[in-house]
């Protein structure tokens, strides 16, 4: 009973996961007590969001991939949970681990917990306490249903004590998404692209933009992008557009926002082009004057490398970026946007060097290990209880 090995259904969902869950199958792989499993529920599901990560990131494919597509936020949901309870009731894991907060992570969490399989949550605790954004109720709901939960910020352990979380289910264990960069690094920096688009270092801007509340409003994305325009006069911004979002430009009509055909960038402007690869947007980021983006795991990646980030939302979840980092949030206002990015490139000293990075605790590249050492733990002591209970009965 001793040597049963810990079977750990590992979920992926979208492009995020995947950048967390890699260095954490691979460490698990080392290690002759744990199987990891690997279940793709197909919520990105094209190569440019996708399998290119896979590739990029040297995770094996997947075990199972449940192929669920897209579709409105409960549709999906509900898909994702028919399908994963369908797979847990043929092959049961012994831990159902899910990551950061998307559709698949509550969805295969509430799985789990109907059927008594034991949840952790990786990146636990994060709050933007705006409830308006469906990652935030997903966060709220699988925090509260799991029975590990890993956090990568010291705000992360005081929200789930106020939220009356047991502290013996809570350990900060730092940011797997470091753990990707920091082992990508060096390649990113040869990624042929920012050569190919004729850019000299902190010359350019990099922008994401995602979020419904910027792109859905018709007259809040025309005003966002008028002002990025204003930006680009000074700078090339370099876009790599969502296909949701590249839709919305289209329906607006925005003719400020060029496409990028390949090769060199001919100078100022604002250059939408398609999902970049890990590796390539990494190479894009490590070396830009400024990033301009509404996602949350960029503040993190921009924190750990000291690159000036412009965040263009009105709250974070991720507030340790902003104590310690270069993040700057700057709301949802164009005009508030476009004064704050001015600013920075007003600033000489932040154009032609990057700043020195203050990097928050653990973040260090060294958060898969944490992890799996602290579910070996776990797993000998469900194991010894079990043990205990049989002999005593």
């Amino acid at each position: 009973m001793m040597n049963k090995r810990l079977r750990v259904m590992n979920i992926v969902g979208a492009r995020p996961n995947m950048m967390k869950v890699a260095p954490l199958v691979a460490e698990m792989l080392r290690h002759d007590d744990i199987q990891p499993l690997l279940v793709h529920t197909g919520q990105h599901y094209d190569y440019s969001m996708s399998q290119v990560f896979f590739d990029q990131l040297h995770m094996p494919e997947p075990d199972y991939n449940l192929e669920v597509g897209s579709g409105t936020h409960h549709a999906q949901t509900a898909e994702i949970v028919r399908r994963f309870g369908e797979l847990v009731q043929n092959d049961r894991p012994d831990v159902v681990l899910v990551v950061g907060d998307v559709n698949s992570t509550i969805a295969c969490a509430l799985v789990a917990v109907k059927e008594q399989i034991p949840v952790v949550h990786v990146e636990a605790g994060l709050r933007s306490f705006d409830r308006t954004m469906p990652e935030e109720i997903n966060r709220l709901l699988t925090d509260a249903i799991s029975d590990l939960l890993f956090t990568t910020e010291e705000s992360g352990n005081r929200n789930l004590a106020r939220e009356g979380v047991a502290p013996e289910k809570v350990f900060l264990v730092g940011n797997l998404m470091i753990d990707s960069l920091v082992g990508a690094l060096d390649l990113a920096r040869k990624s042929p692209l920012r050569s190919e688009l004729g850019l000299q270092p902190q010359r350019y801007v990099v922008l994401t933009l995602h979020r419904p509340s910027n792109v859905d409003d018709r007259n809040q994305l025309t005003r966002t992008l008028d002002a990025i325009a204003e930006i680009s006069r000074r700078v090339p911004v370099l876009f790599p557009a969502h296909p949701r979002t590249a839709a919305k430009i289209a329906q607006a009509g925005f003719a400020d926002v060029k496409t990028w055909e390949g090769g060199e960038v001919p100078g100022a402007g604002v250059w939408m082009m398609p999902p970049a690869s890990y590796l390539d947007f990494l190479g894009l980021v490590e070396q830009a004057a400024m990033v301009i983006t509404d996602s949350g795991g960029v503040q993190e990646e921009t924190t750990y490398l000291g690159i000036p980030c412009l965040t263009y939302r009105n709250n974070t979840e991720r507030p340790v970026t902003v104590s310690m980092g270069t993040n700057k949030l700057v709301g949802s206002d164009p005009e508030q946007l476009l004064r704050s990015a001015l600013e920075l490139l007003d600033n000489s000293q932040l154009i032609g060097q990057k700043s020195d990075p203050v990097r928050p605790p653990l973040w260090d590249g060294n958060t898969a290990p944490r992890i799996v050492h602290i579910l070996r733990e776990y797993w000998q002591h469900q194991l010894v209880g079990t043990v205990q209970a049989a002999t005593s009965s």
